[in-house]
């Protein structure tokens, strides 16, 4: 079947990840043993959170522990501020969650840290569901203030380990994560230009073309984040790193399908253009220098053949601005995070927005008053359901739920009642129940670090921990394991409900909008030198959009996945269409790293002065905010040509001829494929 051979991949060894498992697996034995010693409850949460924040980078581990701890923190002063003022009220509780949680998906959607957001949903719903049972006060505070040691304690062992055990030279790692794709790549094609290679020698090649592929661009996109976190040096890395690093996961994508798919031809144009495939991958090995390619034509035009697709994103690497031998490009191969604003501009009043957070409040609220109406608190799973995969569109809430659904029934039913039922009742060691938990997190932590199914494992280990890990003590019955499966199905059925039948948001309609939004930053950027006059407040607004483009060329491959998810009649030309929309986005990203380039070179903004250049950004600011419009609203993209507006003899200057040649080339290309999208609507 396609979905086991896909989840077989999915669990194929990639670089970094037993190191990454083992890490967690240690993590999770200390905390383990530290828990057991002082007797400190909710060690399922203590053990859950070691998931959340183990695996990352060092610095990226301390960041989203001390999040969380803080995140806990306010909830728990939400929580007794509650109680308090409304003299323990329930209507006021019930209010309460409906303001946090929609609070909680605001920050989801606006701010650079979403999982704070789910974090503060997620645990104000536990705390003040702790004011429903008929208990003492002080021990409702106390079991708040438990909470908070265990997760501090779990925070501390899982970082701990991350910066004891972690990587020491992320720049340095992910040029070699660079180099190793490349090598493949350039060993693969140069195997299809070979008229006697062999079909096994071509075969292997693929597979580890493959295996890459399968890897995908999380991470990557890990030691990326570690080097923005910690302001590190960014060594060979080039202009754009995460822009690039999309591109590449595209890349390798569309290489390995060629690979196992094509078979040997003797047409000699067919070598030729593996042969020439090969060696450009040889010069996009960094930290080789990239010397500006003059003279680029558009690239090949979009066909329906894997080679064209990948003579496409190569083409699209290589016009991304490189100058590794600046020390100012230095700064545009990676943003450090200090440069990046914690809320999106404009995020909080867009009404997409809002609407979302409205429907996670709706749901988490509704699972709320209806566990609790039917005084069944085994179902509070329900609750954490809602939070942890509420998503922005029906497709990827759809993915994470069946992945939930996959992860708790593993987790919760097979392995949570197989031990209660089995395994339990001879142990009588801590060394046994250690080597139990450790099995299950090696388990979950392996199947966490594939790049599509790693949802599945941090739910496997989850569901295992509430069942049959709620304290101390060994648990003596089945019924939680069956109580918080149906809190899972009963969040399955109202957000199925919510999103999918009330208000649903397709996939497909939220790429477009953000590659909409791609296109508006866009617009703003090219306007940018001409109403910003002081240069640190010029990079500043450069930086905040450069961080914003990143994010979302990201985000819609992410989405692009999701897409299959998408049933019906048009799943087809839905998954057609968000192809088409990533290839999209990365062609704007080309063209914006273009001008990002030109604003952190010239500081003193001499070419970006000329009147006609000042004439050309702003006509190019019309024609991207009209796509923007188009591909939104599904409309035919208007065909202009940007030549046309510029004068001839900039196209020639000696000072800024390349940028511009550049410019238009890059637009048109951006056109041809918007202009696709547009009749695939």
């Amino acid at each position: 079947m396609p979905w086991m051979q896909s989840i077989w991949q999915d669990l194929q060894p990639t670089p970094g990840r037993l190191n990454r498992t083992l890490r967690m697996v240690f993590a999770t034995v200390v905390l383990l043993v530290l828990l057991l010693i002082l007797q400190l409850p909710f060690a399922n949460y203590g053990l859950y959170i070691v998931f959340v924040i183990s695996g990352e980078s060092p610095s990226v581990s301390l960041r989203t522990g001390v999040g969380s701890a803080l995140i806990v923190a306010v909830a728990i002063a939400i929580d007794l501020a509650v109680v308090i003022l409304s003299d323990n009220d329930p209507m006021a509780r019930v209010l309460s969650v409906v303001v946090v949680t929609f609070i909680s998906g605001m920050i989801v959607v606006c701010s650079s840290l979403p999982a704070l957001g789910s974090l503060l949903g997620l645990f104000y719903c536990v705390l003040i569901s702790f004011w429903e049972n008929h208990s003492p006060e002080d021990a409702l505070v106390k079991n708040s203030l438990y909470l908070l040691a265990t997760l501090s304690l779990s925070i501390g062992c899982a970082v701990a380990v991350e910066y004891i055990f972690g990587a020491r030279s992320p720049a340095d790692r992910l040029v070699e994560q660079f180099v190793i794709r490349y090598r493949a790549l350039q060993e693969m094609f140069g195997l299809f230009a070979q008229q006697d290679a062999t079909p096994k020698q071509r075969f292997d090649s693929a597979v580890r073309v493959s295996r890459l592929a399968i890897a995908g661009q999380a991470g990557m996109m890990s030691l990326y984040n570690e080097i923005v976190d910690r302001n590190l040096d960014a060594g060979g890395l080039h202009i754009g790193t995460r822009v690039r690093i999309t591109m590449l996961a595209e890349l390798m994508d569309h290489s390995a399908a060629f690979g196992l798919q094509s078979e040997p031809h003797d047409d000699p144009d067919f070598r030729l253009r593996c042969a020439r495939i090969a060696e450009e991958c040889g010069r996009l090995m960094p930290p080789a220098g990239l010397a500006p390619v003059e003279g680029l034509d558009p690239g090949p035009e979009t066909t329906d053949t894997l080679l064209d697709r990948v003579e496409t994103n190569i083409h699209f690497i290589r016009v991304m601005p490189a100058d590794p031998d600046s020390s100012k490009n230095k700064e545009l191969a990676v943003l450090p995070s200090s440069k990046v604003p914690l809320l999106i501009p404009g995020a909080i009043r867009d009404k997409d927005n809002v609407a979302f957070a409205l429907k996670i409040s709706l749901c988490a609220t509704l699972c709320y008053i209806l566990y609790h109406a039917v005084d069944w608190p085994g179902t509070a799973t329900s609750v954490t359901t809602v939070m942890v995969a509420g998503l922005t569109t029906t497709g990827a809430i759809k993915q994470r739920l069946a992945y939930r659904l996959l992860g708790a029934t593993i987790g919760g039913l097979v392995l949570g009642i197989g031990a209660t039922a089995y395994l339990f009742p001879y142990m009588d060691s801590i060394t046994s129940l250690t080597i139990l938990i450790a099995t299950i997190a090696f388990i979950g932590g392996w199947m966490s670090g594939g790049p599509r199914f790693n949802y599945v494992g941090l739910q496997l280990a989850f569901a295992f921990y509430l069942v049959a890990f709620e304290g101390s003590s060994a648990p003596t019955q089945l019924a939680p394991a069956r109580d918080r499966f149906v809190g899972i199905l009963f969040a399955i059925i109202v957000m199925w409900f919510v999103f999918d039948q009330i208000w649903p948001v397709r996939t497909v309609t939220a790429m477009r909008r953000v590659l909409a939004s791609i296109l508006r930053s866009g617009a703003s950027l090219f306007v940018l030198a001409d109403n910003v006059q002081q240069n640190d407040e010029l990079l500043r607004q450069t930086n905040s959009l450069r961080d914003r483009l990143g994010k979302n060329v990201s985000t819609l491959r992410t989405m692009s996945e999701a897409v299959e998810y998408e049933f019906g009649v048009d799943r087809e030309r839905h998954m057609q269409a968000s192809e088409l929309i990533l290839r999209t986005s990365i062609r704007a990203a080309a063209l914006l790293w273009n001008q990002i380039a030109i604003l952190h070179n010239d500081p003193e903004l001499s070419c970006a002065a000329e009147p006609g250049l000042v004439a050309m950004r702003q006509k190019l600011a019309e024609l991207l905010n009209s796509m923007a419009d188009s591909v939104y609203q599904k409309t035919t993209v208007s065909a202009e040509d940007l030549a046309g507006f510029v004068n001839p003899s900039l196209m020639n200057s000696q000072h800024c001829g390349e940028y511009v040649r550049n410019t238009i080339a890059r637009y048109k290309d951006l056109q041809n494929l918007a202009g696709t999208l547009g009749r695939e609507a």
